[in-house]
């Protein structure tokens, strides 16, 4: 038996825990991660955002999934097609979370592009942050050790 979650496993189980975050098709949108993922590869978290920098605009739902090698947002189009983003460790610069009434933002610098993320329940922002801080102080770590080798 498989023990290894599908990303639409971690997105069901984040809207369920935080079921005020805004989210559609959400099994189209880890298909676009799942069918990205390397040899090797495999997800460890993966959560529901907007990408956007307007909490009203609902309609551009991602899947932000963080591998054992990267962060990847997938966007499945609704007519054909679809988007997706790969952050590296190496590319990553910074991350800001930002609380509302009800919804949070987060935004994730990298070296090419600001990236942001929002509608996600404002309860679920210090489990994002803590969980992409985690990775990418660990994956840095990792890059450093590489290079002094």
């Amino acid at each position: 038996m498989n023990n290894v979650k599908s990303t639409y496993q971690f997105v069901t189980e984040f809207i369920h825990k935080y079921p005020m975050t805004i989210g559609w098709r959400l099994k189209k949108n880890s298909n676009v991660i799942d069918q990205h993922l390397t040899a090797g590869e495999k997800v460890l978290y993966a959560f529901v955002a907007q990408k956007n920098d307007r909490f009203y605009n609902i309609i551009n739902t991602a899947v932000v999934a963080l591998t054992n090698k990267r962060i990847l947002v997938g966007r499945d189009r609704v007519v054909i097609g679809y988007f997706l983003d790969s952050i590296t460790p190496d590319l990553f610069n910074d991350l800001k979370v930002r609380s509302g009434i009800i919804w949070g933002k987060v935004k994730i610098d990298t070296v090419k592009e600001l990236i942001v993320l929002t509608n996600i329940d404002k309860h679920a922002l210090s489990e994002v942050e803590r969980e992409i801080t985690s990775f990418m102080i660990q994956h840095k770590e990792n890059i450093k050790k590489e290079k002094t080798a």
